[in-house]
């Protein structure tokens, strides 16, 4: 399955700082991770037409930190 946008929830959680969490499409299974890349935030998050790349650059992320 392709990774989506509304695959991700994203939390502020204080200056320079995201909570976001990624939940599997097919099993619902959730993986968190607070994260400062906020280059990586910009590129997904405040993106009109994120990127496959940058969604699964995020994806990793939040799998390795649970």
């Amino acid at each position: 399955m392709k990774t989506k946008i509304t695959d991700f929830y994203f939390e502020f959680s204080g200056y320079g700082h995201y909570r976001v969490v990624y939940t599997s499409p097919r099993t619902q299974k959730k993986w968190y991770t607070v994260t400062n890349d906020m280059p990586l935030i910009d590129a997904t998050k405040n993106a009109d037409n994120p990127k496959l790349k940058d969604l699964n650059a995020l994806k990793s992320i939040c799998k390795q930190s649970t």
